[in-house]
């Protein structure tokens, strides 16, 4: 029997439309090897690296009537060039230029009669770099029966890996009466099912009854009962196309902060995207008085003794965290950062960065989309933003001999969001990916802008002509902080 969706997988199906696609997305950055990198070549990796990861070759099948969930079937007709794609910016092509092609990929849906992922090869960068973005949808990396396909075309030295031996042969596409029997059998044995067929069914419906509008949102919304968190510039009825920023920061600016002020390296950047979101806040003349914050989602990494080490499912957990963005001292913000996520660290659940960095392959994709999982699964908590952050390996890694240079995470807004912000360290640095509304948030380059100087402006803070600053200065920090 083929294996039905899960009930959160189906939320998902639900809750995508044209204006809220539910897939990850990353971009890396490649320097190629001296014999070069190319189309075939790409292919070819993931030719061979795909019996890794057996969702990738599975699609979507309905059952009739919509009696139960829909199931995974093999696709016969399973194209590899389809969903391995190439493109290109102008020679020689900005980063400019490869966001705003990034920003148009990735707003995008996924075809659902096929399996549901996206790969593109992306040449004519300067320096004779490219770049590949991937897109997964949500429901098909969970950490237990699959994970990103990132994580497994990546290795650590550039020499040629053996072959796999792949001898993938789909499997029958299940009959309609097998469908139906099958459906059936499920809701006998548990009726819990069949509630929450019922469910699912109303809420495609009213979501396709809803589509011919624009209020889809709110109808789904008040379905839900989802509790609204307070009035934002980042709450709004999404468009169908995407902004996407990158900023590329160096790690040990963080550590320099950490080692002045305590904490950890997720507590700075934390500190650092709370004093980003007060500074953009103030240019578009918002209000940022002293008490204000903004909820934001933090995903994070927890131990489930109650799962095999190998197993990342469940291993992510969500974190409510308010982000002091009214406070002007960013050495204060820090402090009142490191204090909200105290509790965490105090669980003894929390994952040290170390070892979620020397998880096999490059953990960060998977994880990331973990994350999101967890976040879109927690909306009627009511928050403004999903900050997902997630430290990867220290050392370089390779696809097919190609060094990665960069690596930068594309969340997906969720619905009424207007942003979102994913954070990957790799190889000595640290690296921002936004998302963005194309319509709410025009000015998501000055986000980007706000998040290099509010990591400066930590710097400053913890530079050495800062500690030897003269006593009349000393006593003005002291005061701030109190």
């Amino acid at each position: 029997m083929s294996e039905r969706l899960r009930t959160d997988d189906m939320a998902f199906l639900v809750t995508e439309s044209a204006s809220t696609p539910m897939h990850n997305a990353t971009l890396e950055v490649f320097e190629p090897p001296a014999d070069g990198f190319d189309y075939d070549r790409l292919v070819g990796l993931i030719a061979d690296r795909i019996a890794f990861v057996p969702r990738y070759r599975q699609r979507i099948r309905t059952v009739p009537g919509r009696l139960a969930s829909p199931v995974w079937v093999d696709d016969e007709d399973f194209d590899l060039t389809y969903h391995v794609r190439r493109s290109a910016v102008p020679r020689p092509g900005s980063m400019d230029q490869l966001r705003e092609l990034t920003a148009r990929i990735v707003s995008r849906q996924l075809d659902r009669n096929r399996p549901l992922w996206e790969v593109y090869l992306i040449e004519g960068l300067d320096h004779g770099r490219f770049a590949i973005l991937s897109k997964s949808h949500q429901v098909l990396v969970d950490g237990v029966s699959t994970v990103d396909l990132g994580q497994v075309i990546l290795d650590v030295d550039p020499a040629p890996r053996d072959t796999v031996q792949d001898d993938w042969r789909p499997q029958p596409e299940p009959s309609t009466t097998t469908l139906v029997a099958g459906a059936l059998g499920d809701t006998l044995r548990d009726p819990r099912t069949a509630a929450a067929t019922v469910r699912d069914n109303a809420e495609v419906a009213l979501r396709s009854a809803a589509a011919a509008g624009t209020r889809a949102l709110d109808l789904v919304g008040s379905m839900s009962a989802r509790r609204a968190a307070p009035e934002s510039p980042l709450s709004t009825v999404l468009s169908q196309q995407r902004r996407v920023a990158t900023v590329k920061t160096e790690l040990e600016d963080y550590r320099r902060v950490r080692r002045r002020h305590g904490g950890t390296v997720n507590d700075v950047i934390l500190a650092t995207v709370t004093g980003a979101l007060r500074t953009w806040l103030m240019t578009r003349a918002e209000s940022v008085h002293g008490s204000r914050t903004f909820r934001a989602m933090v995903p994070m990494s927890v131990i489930d003794h109650d799962l095999e080490p190998t197993s990342l499912g469940s291993q992510v957990a969500g974190h409510l965290l308010a982000l002091p963005i009214g406070e002007a001292s960013p050495v204060v913000r820090l402090h009142q950062v490191s204090y909200a996520l105290k509790a965490h660290k105090e669980t003894g659940r929390a994952v040290a960065a170390d070892r979620l960095a020397g998880v096999a392959g490059f953990a960060p994709t998977t994880f990331h989309a973990l994350g999101a999982r967890v976040a879109a699964a927690q909306t009627r908590r009511g928050f403004h933003l999903v900050v997902t952050n997630v430290p990867g390996p220290q050392f370089p890694l390779y696809a097919a001999g190609a060094t990665m240079l960069e690596s930068y995470p594309i969340p997906p807004l969720l619905p009424g969001h207007a942003l979102a912000i994913g954070v990957t360290s790799y190889d000595a640095h640290v690296y921002f990916g936004l998302a963005g509304d194309r319509d709410a948030v025009p000015d998501l380059d000055v986000l980007a802008q706000c998040l290099v100087e509010s990591l400066e402006e930590l710097v400053d803070s913890a530079s050495e002509s800062r500690q030897r600053a003269p006593r009349g200065r000393k006593k003005a920090t002291t005061k701030a902080k109190s």
